[in-house]
This record gives structure tokens, sequence and C-alpha cells, in this order.
């Protein structure tokens, strides 16, 4: 008999990881060498979260021609220099093993591609903690035009039969929004990059601001506060 415990589901940049400026100076740099205009500083936090080709066409105007490029400068300088400076959040590992050491399963559901998030969590040292992780195609033009949809529908389904009840933990409105539409709640964190009040209007179930937060809202979030011995 298989014992169902509690699927928790990590996003990575802004919730585990803080990218330390390297997302977006890596974008910056990228589209400064391919000669093209750089965005607003804010322009550029917002364009941490989604798939990056979207971002790079919506957000910066790059043209469909330039795209391959921009992207390939980017995550050439990204391996080189951005993942090392990276660093976890304040934290967030004693806040993810709190969880296994209760029982739950823990996950990564990122729009990163999925290469680039396991070597990322391999180099933060974070990788022992998660029984899996999901992520987008290492070829960004082919990731599913749903967001983060699809990415946590697979983690779901990776540990179908193993959970009774699953929640969603990150810092966009993507992660809201793809956690709702697989009918399973998300608690937002402020310390990545939403702006103002995205994750309220987003309709998170809450809203921690430390990483000692975590494990009540995840209780609560999943209907289990007060369940003594379930998480």
């Amino acid at each position: 008999m298989i014992e169902l415990r509690q699927l928790v589901l990590f996003d990575l940049d802004g919730t585990l990881v803080d990218p330390a400026g390297s997302i977006t100076g890596g974008i910056s740099a990228a589209l400064s060498a391919s000669g093209l205009p750089v965005p607003a500083e804010a322009d550029l936090q917002q364009m941490v979260g989604p798939p990056l080709a979207e971002s790079l066409t919506r957000i910066a105007g790059v043209p469909a021609a330039q795209l391959d490029d921009v992207i390939a400068r980017y995550r050439a300088g990204y391996r080189e220099t951005g993942m090392a400076a990276s660093r976890p959040y304040p934290g967030i590992r004693a806040a993810v093993q709190e969880l296994r050491d209760a029982g739950c399963i823990v996950a990564v559901a990122t729009q990163k591609p999925e290469p680039t998030a396991k070597e990322l969590l391999g180099i933060q040292k974070l990788d022992d903690l998660f029984s899996s992780v999901h992520g987008s195609p290492a070829d960004e033009r082919t990731a599913a035009s749903d967001g983060k949809i699809s990415i946590i529908r697979a983690a779901l389904d990776r540990h179908a039969g193993k959970y009774s009840a699953a929640v969603m933990v990150g810092d966009r409105q993507h992660d809201v929004h793809g956690a709702a539409a697989n009918k399973i709640p998300c608690i937002g964190v402020s310390w990545g990059f939403a702006a103002e009040g995205e994750l309220e209007a987003a309709g998170a179930a809450a809203v921690v601001s430390s990483a000692r937060q975590l494990k009540a809202a995840v209780a609560e979030a999943a209907g289990l506060a007060g369940a003594h011995g379930a998480l």
C-alpha cells in the first residue's frame, strides 16, 4: 500500500535561488552585443520568470531573425558566470529540508530549460533536496505556449498516486495561474520578482515574506493545518 503524502512544487529563480542580477544583467549584455536596445531596469525585472524567448519578443522587442542569436549569447554568459553568481535565498534550504523531514515530496517546476535548471541546482548544492525537476525543453523555441501549466502538470503526473494534496510555491503570477489551471493552490513568496500586489491579484492562497513561514502556509493551503503528523 502506497503512503499518500503532501506534494510541494517549487519555482526556481526568484523562489529558491536569487539570480543576483545574473539574469537581468545577462539579458542586457546579450541585447547590447547583438546591437539591440536594452529595456529599462523595471522591464528587465519582469523578464525573470516567463520563458526567455517570450520575454525577449514581448518586452524587449527582439526581431524574430535575431532571437536565436540573443538567446545563445545569454545562455553562454549565464553558464560561464551567472549560475555561480546566483545564491539560494536565506533560509530556503532549511525550509525545504523541513518539509522533507515532515514527509512531504518536494519537486521543482520552472520555466527555465530543464537541463539548465538541474545544472543550477547542482552548482548551488540544492539538487539533493528534490525528488524531481521539471522545466522547459532545452530548445526554448519549442516550449509549450501555455506558460507554466504543462510544466506543473508534468510534475503532478510524475508523482501521481503518491500524494493526497499538492501546492505550488512561486514568486510570479505565472506560478499562481499555472497552479490554478491544475486545480491546486499557490503560495506566493514576496522576496522574488513580482510587482507590488501581483501575487494577491493573481489569486495566491497566501503570500509569505520569509522562508520560515513556508511550512505553516503550505499546511494551511492544503487544508492540513493542525493535522499533526500529516505535514
